[in-house]
């Protein structure tokens, strides 16, 4: 029962390669299910890249990177008195992030000598300081005995139209007297990053970047399940834990993945466009029907569930006349990768 990311080693190994090259001062982003991957994984692919920081998502990542990978560990989360404390042996790695005027003081309590970076308020408004906030955590650092490591610009994922309001910010950072500092930023593009180095020659701008980097060549992954079981059912046949009837003849598959693996769990959307919205009624109308698209495909056609997925397997419905896989083909999936766990990961 398995279900597998197989991986194009050398074309994936080139693509991460070349990111690297084009992003100078890069971050790899390794947080939750490492996009796939498994954090640790990812970890020891950055020893291999050379790079000298990595960026977690949260503290309680930490230990599975640690010991794989040597270099910084920057914890996106920003800090708080209430989050975890840092095992002592990583306090000279860990970069904390910090959000709130009130934290620079009480992390300063915490933890002297902390290695810290101010993260400064974009339109995203997740976390943030303002503008004067951020001068008065300037100077509050400066009174403390915390390492400034630099400013955290967390931005939109709306790509090639961020340079307005990064030089916006950008003016707050010189009036904090931070500009020496790095600039870590995401979502920016290799253009973007090259007109801000030219119109800023003295800062040092640190990309951090997950989605772009692991998984930018999606050329080089392939998703596969399983098939575990074939049935052939009649028309009025009874199926599955609530007993569903087929609605015309044809097979029920059984194929590895389920919920545990992610499969039929989805995040909402934010695509309001025009075709994601007809898309939206289309499932609505199947949904209504106690039918649903999975992300099972068979014969170059998207199969529909048979019922919702169990946990660790999903029954499928192939309708009379299509082509039937046999027991112990691999079929293809098509997932979001940050919200799916595999069985294996193979990279050949």
């Amino acid at each position: 029962m398995t279900l597998t990311l197989h991986v194009d080693g050398d074309r994936w190994r080139a693509h991460l390669r070349r990111t690297v090259e084009e992003m100078p001062g890069i971050a790899p982003v390794v947080k939750g299910n490492g996009y796939g991957f498994t954090p640790g994984r990812l970890a020891r692919r950055a020893a291999w890249l050379g790079v000298d920081t990595i960026a977690v998502g949260t503290y309680e990542e930490l230990p599975e990177v640690a010991d794989r990978y040597d270099g910084s560990l920057l914890v996106l989360t920003p800090w708080r008195p209430f989050s975890p404390a840092v095992d002592p042996a990583l306090h000279r790695r860990v970069v904390h992030t910090v959000s709130r005027l009130d934290d620079v003081a009480a992390l300063a309590e915490r933890q002297p000598g902390a290695r810290v970076v101010l993260e400064r308020m974009t339109s995203m408004r997740r976390h943030g300081l303002g503008r004067h906030d951020l001068w008065e955590a300037s100077e509050q650092m400066r009174r403390s005995r915390l390492r400034p490591e630099g400013v955290a610009l967390h931005l939109p994922l709306t790509r090639g139209r961020h340079l307005p309001e990064v030089r916006r910010l950008m003016e707050d950072v010189v009036g904090a007297g931070l500009a020496r500092l790095p600039v870590w930023v995401s979502h920016l593009t290799p253009s973007e990053l090259g007109t801000l180095r030219a119109e800023y020659p003295d800062v040092t701008f640190r990309p951090r970047t997950g989605t772009a980097l692991w998984l930018g060549d999606r050329g080089a992954l392939r998703v596969t399940a399983r098939v575990l079981d074939v049935h052939a059912v009649e028309r009025g046949d009874e199926y599955g834990y609530r007993s569903r009837t087929a609605p015309r003849g044809g097979h029920l598959l059984v194929v590895s993945g389920g919920t545990a693996h992610g499969i039929g769990l989805e995040a909402p959307t934010g695509d309001l466009s025009a075709r994601s919205r007809a898309a939206t009624l289309a499932r609505g109308g199947l949904d209504a029907a106690g039918l649903a698209r999975s992300p099972f495909w068979i014969g170059g056609r998207q199969r529909l569930f048979a019922e919702p997925p169990h946990m660790q397997a999903s029954m499928l419905l192939v309708p009379q006349g299509a082509a039937v896989p046999a027991v112990g083909d691999e079929v293809d999936v098509r997932v979001r990768y940050t919200t799916t766990s595999f069985d294996a990961v193979v990279v050949s």
